[in-house]
């Protein structure tokens, strides 16, 4: 009203037809005063009825006195046919709990109320879920007012959440399924292969140089694949009981891990001359079974393969944010980039079996652990100038830790 020239409140006087040498200029002022009201009231009728969400004004009966176009879209009923209705006959069906019910009657005795969801039954007859949430406006004697509820429909969201909530949970039981299958299977594999690897052994022992070249061939490829398949039966059941038996995390020392899988490998390591490096590794809280499997393959692979230089691996680790990036850095042949997905597979190998053992399943492991305690596992490499294999491990403070 202030910001007015006078030219203008002239012009809003002759549009009320009114004289300007009548009106006092306490007249103006109010007769400005309510059209400036009406135009608000006007501005806030438009709010109300264009706005997305349900908006319901009721008096302390609970008692429908206004009712917004987003609630007759949604509901089907026109306001002419639900005014007086009580909230509660259109908003919340028979079915609900008990919990509902006592939020509402708190909010009518003029208490706060929580946000709650109810399922409102449509003119035609569907249900929509909507949450809602309400305020109170008080007389200046404290008496009630009017109810405000607010509410959103999310019949749709709520459809979206149960049906993800079904996938997860079929696909939680397939995994499981597909667990205890490749557990199961490759445990009653062992019994026949202990069988045939002893048999075929002892053929080996009995015949060898007593036959002709060919027998002596055959003998041997047929030693070689009993013991590959054990490795590979082996590194199934390994592969199938990380994170089988869910151990709780507790503290874990990096450090002692770490020279747990050195004594491991020991002869490996003496075999092919490596030298092994690290920094000062830190205390995260993890499997520890599950990190001495993470550590041990990763360093065997770094060490597998190497080129023509002596083998040198450094495990290296830094702080990130919230998370502990380890590196397990060696010096060997590398991988080309469209490699670097294809490893993690399972049964994935890049070379031949002449040239380096294994089943293909080593880094398979690493990314199952890594992602069972919340990480994520990548590589950097170029072909001949060695691999660094990276993963993450959550960040704990000394209070998480204990």
């Amino acid at each position: 009203m202030q910001n007015k020239t006078k030219q203008q409140l002239v012009d809003d006087l002759l549009e009320l037809r009114m004289d300007v040498s009548e009106l006092s200029t306490s007249e103006i002022r109010q007769r400005m005063a309510e059209k400036e009201l009406k135009m608000e009231n006007s501005i806030a009728s438009s709010i109300f009825d264009i706005v997305g969400a349900l908006i319901i004004v009721m008096d302390a009966k609970g008692r429908i006195k206004q009712f917004n176009r987003t609630c007759e879209k949604i509901t089907g009923y026109s306001f002419e046919e639900v005014k007086g209705l009580s909230f509660w006959e259109l908003f919340i069906s028979p079915g609900e709990t008990e919990e509902i019910k006592e939020a509402f009657k708190e909010l009518q005795a003029g208490e706060p109320s929580n946000e709650f969801e109810s399922y409102c039954i449509t003119k035609e007859g569907s249900p929509r879920l909507i949450s809602w949430s309400n305020s109170i406006i008080h007389q200046d004697g404290g008496e009630i007012e009017s109810i405000i509820g607010t509410g959103i429909d999310i019949t749709r969201r709520k459809e979206a959440e149960e049906a993800l909530q079904t996938k997860v949970e079929e696909l939680s039981r397939s995994n499981a399924e597909l667990e205890q299958f490749a557990y199961v299977a490759s445990h009653d594999l062992q019994e026949p292969l202990r069988m045939v690897t002893s048999f075929v052994q002892l053929l080996a022992r009995r015949y060898k140089g007593k036959l002709d070249d060919d027998a002596d061939e055959f003998i041997h490829f047929a030693v070689d694949g009993a013991n590959r398949m054990k490795e590979l039966i082996n590194d199934v059941l390994t592969y199938s009981r990380v994170g089988s038996k869910k151990k709780e995390f507790k503290p874990t020392d990096c450090k002692v891990i770490l020279e747990q899988v050195l004594i491991n490998i020991r002869l490996f390591i003496k075999e092919r001359g490596a030298v092994i490096t690290y920094d000062d590794l830190p205390t995260v809280l993890a499997d520890s079974f599950e990190c001495i499997q993470l550590f041990q393959n990763l360093i065997t692979n770094a060490i597998k393969f190497h080129s023509e230089k002596q083998p040198q691996v450094h495990i290296g680790v830094e702080r990130r944010g919230d998370e502990w990036v380890f590196s397990v850095r060696d010096n060997g042949i590398g991988i080309h980039s469209e490699y670097f997905e294809r490893v993690f597979f399972i049964f994935q190998r890049l070379h031949g079996r002449d040239k380096y053992l294994g089943t293909g399943i080593g880094l398979a492991i690493c990314k199952k652990i890594v992602e069972r305690h919340g990480g994520r596992i990548w590589l950097e490499s170029e072909p001949g100038n060695g691999a660094t294999f990276y993963f993450t491990l959550p960040y704990r403070t000394g209070d998480d830790l204990e």
